[in-house]
């Protein structure tokens, strides 16, 4: 009896601590979905890569008021790639040894520091200027007229600046995208930019290569064939039908970070 009455008094002093316990909370059901989102989003089975691209076209747009005449042209472009650029590159690839087409490549390439020197003096960029300086100095003498790059090798790497590049930095806008035959992407202001650096390395005749090469114009083919094996896009590459929209864009923008750095 005594044991019966001492649980009863326990139990009764226990209950207001209990009784401050607040409940535990009832799960409150979100019917808007932003508990559990993913059952609430809808996916589309039939949407496939193509939609995608066209429904984000819109953060593609670049100025492009002649984009009749543009599409015209890289049609051109892509052909003219298929059905004889590359045939030409494969067949250079094919004859010539890898040291051989090194060496035309590190040659021409010592050619476009030229201009590039200029266009960096001329954006005020003292450290590459000096940089662009040091390699044509290296690459001429102790590469053999550039036909070898020590100055990589030494820690220099090639910078590469140009005239619309130059423009660009002074405030010049770009203009009108435009699509070059057989060079392909470009704008208003860097197509000027492209004239001015062909005239200045004219002018210039660094190593007398561009006084020969008007008497032999198997040099210029050559330096075409060599930049089209230096460069690794492809036409179609991207297996997408906007390949245009992406091209343009992507173009518009690097030039946009190369202007900035």
């Amino acid at each position: 009896m005594v044991k019966r009455l001492l649980i009863t008094a326990l139990l009764l002093s226990a209950a207001p601590a209990f009784a401050d316990e607040p409940a535990p909370a009832a799960s409150v059901l979100d019917t808007d979905g932003f508990t559990e989102p993913l059952k609430e989003l809808k996916f589309n089975p039939g949407l496939d890569q193509r939609e995608f691209e066209r429904a984000t076209l819109d953060a593609l747009e670049v100025y492009d008021p002649m984009e009749s005449w543009n599409r015209r042209v890289y049609h051109f472009n892509y052909r003219f790639d298929q059905w004889v650029f590359l045939p030409v590159v494969n067949g250079y690839r094919y004859v010539t040894p890898q040291f051989v087409r090194s060496g035309v490549s590190n040659f021409f390439s010592n050619l476009g520091d030229v201009p590039n020197l200029l266009n960096s003096l001329l954006q005020f960029k003292g450290k590459r200027s000096l940089d662009i300086t040091a390699r044509l100095l290296v690459n001429t003498t102790i590469g053999v007229f550039g036909l070898w790059d020590p100055a990589t090798m030494m820690g220099v790497p090639k910078q590469n600046e140009d005239f619309g590049q130059t423009l660009g930095v002074w405030g010049v806008p770009s203009g009108p995208y435009v699509m070059l035959p057989i060079l392909g992407p470009s704008n208003l202001r860097d197509t000027g930019g492209l004239v001015v650096d062909y005239s200045a390395e004219n002018q210039i005749n660094f190593l007398n290569v561009a006084q020969v090469s008007s008497n032999h114009p198997a040099i210029w083919v050559l330096r075409a064939i060599d930049k089209r094996y230096t460069t690794n896009f492809r036409y179609g590459q991207m297996n997408s039908p906007f390949e245009y929209e992406k091209v343009r864009y992507v173009y518009t923008e690097s030039r946009k970070l190369q202007i900035a750095e």
